[in-house]
């Protein structure tokens, strides 16, 4: 009974991540000034990394570590509070960003650098809460197998798209995105490693 729940409770969390996006308020349309196609690719390796999760779903009598009841509960406790925390850093982020959200990396008319918000604590947080969500599913209703080749293809797409965007932003505002970036880490929270 117990893992239902856990399964529902991860059912509600990805409808309310997939809400966030679907039913964000559009703003007009603006010009595009550039688009780099290559995180489109990056796009696809992430997709494939929740793909995985999906696929290595766990029967409701296994767990993730096969610990026993109390700490499988935990772990997807765990895992259901990593998502409840995703799903607050994915609303905050659209919120912030605003116009400028996009599947793909690109730069619109009157591009701004955003470094508030969730921006003031990573430099890509949309994707900080969406590997929350694949760690947070993987942990409540997944296997551990599951969770270490989900997160490697996740991050693998990942990384591809931070390098488009950041190639973009970097060319754009110049000094000034290269400071932001030396100040702020690209997806961690108060991970040690900053741009160069």
């Amino acid at each position: 009974m117990l893992q239902v729940l856990e399964l529902y409770a991860v059912a509600c969390a990805w409808l309310i991540f997939a809400l966030i996006f679907f039913t964000r308020k559009r703003p007009p349309q603006t010009s595009e000034k550039v688009r780099d196609r290559r995180s489109l690719i990056g796009l696809l390796l992430q997709i494939v990394g929740f793909a995985i999760v999906r696929l290595g779903l766990r029967a409701p009598a296994s767990g993730f570590l096969e610990l026993g009841p109390v700490a499988e509960t935990s772990v997807a406790v765990v895992g259901i509070g990593l998502m409840a925390a995703s799903l607050f850093l994915t609303y905050a982020a659209v919120k912030t960003l605003g116009k400028q959200w996009s599947l793909a990396a690109r730069l619109v008319q009157e591009h701004q650098l955003i470094r508030e918000g969730p921006y003031s604590l990573v430099r890509h947080p949309i994707y900080t809460a969406m590997f929350g969500m694949l760690v947070g599913t993987d942990l409540a209703v997944s296997h551990w197998q599951t969770l270490i080749l989900s997160s490697a293809v996740f991050l693998a797409g990942t990384m591809l798209r931070i390098r488009a965007e950041e190639q973009l932003l970097s060319a754009a505002f110049g000094d000034a995105y290269r400071t932001y970036a030396r100040a702020v880490p690209a997806l961690i929270p108060w991970w040690p490693m900053r741009a160069k």
